[in-house]
């Protein structure tokens, strides 16, 4: 069962242009080209900024909490 060989996988690309049609697939070629164009940008925007600066000289700290409903008193 190993790999598939180039003619299945020519096979499945010919369904899935005649099941999308080329002008569907190119679109969405064209937004996952951006989406990733934009995540790379913002990945070097992140790496080249600074880190967030503290307020009046805090540390920074996470705080752990949980939420409630709130309930009605009879």
């Amino acid at each position: 069962m190993g790999s598939f060989s180039i003619w299945h996988w020519l096979i499945v690309l010919i369904i899935v242009m005649l099941v999308f049609g080329t002008k569907k697939l190119r679109n969405i070629g064209q937004d996952l080209g951006g989406a990733v164009k934009g995540f790379k940008d913002g990945m070097r925007e992140a790496e080249g900024s600074e880190p967030p600066k503290q307020l009046d000289g805090q540390s920074a700290k996470t705080v752990d909490g949980e939420a409630r409903e709130k309930t009605k008193s009879p």
